[in-house]
């Protein structure tokens, strides 16, 4: 008898594992630019909990509500037309290409931004230097001046 139920349990098993029927498209199914945008928000708010979970929390952030929110969707809805999407490997993969590379190009803009400040603060950083050694040299003209205003007296 345990024989014949370990057979059914892995006979349903087999079966249920090669179904490979499509899904049905949802009513509510969520646009494929939509759902680039989402899961860019997505990628960008789980890379800003890696790197400031405590500011999140302390702001009283909840990921997962915000984008949720923001894009007017609710979680059922997300994970119908994610499992849809994920079912159309082609199709994910174009979503996850199109997310990745607006995330490389503005990373690229803030690689930039990045530079030009740094770029403002050495010039600064430079003009301040100039300033303080002309100063240095001023001070330095006005000793010599009264040493020789000074040796003159004597």
């Amino acid at each position: 008898m345990k024989k014949f139920g370990a057979i059914l349990v892995l006979f349903v098993l087999v079966v249920a594992c090669n179904i490979k029927d499509k899904p049905k498209k949802p009513n509510n199914l969520i646009s494929k630019n939509k759902m680039e945008q989402i899961l860019y928000d997505l990628y960008i708010i789980n890379a800003a909990k890696g790197v400031n979970r405590k500011l999140l929390e302390n702001n009283g952030l909840v990921p997962e509500t915000y984008i949720l929110t923001k894009h007017n969707i609710d979680s059922a809805q997300f994970a119908i037309s994610n499992t849809y999407y994920a079912f159309y490997s082609d199709t994910y993969k174009d979503i996850v290409e199109n997310v990745k590379a607006k995330i490389e190009k503005q990373q690229e803009e803030y690689e930039e931004l990045k530079e030009i400040e740094e770029e403002a603060a050495k010039r600064k950083r430079d003009s301040l230097k100039k300033i303080n050694s002309k100063k240095k040299d001023s001070i330095t003209r006005v000793k010599t001046i009264k040493k020789l205003d000074s040796a003159k007296v004597l």
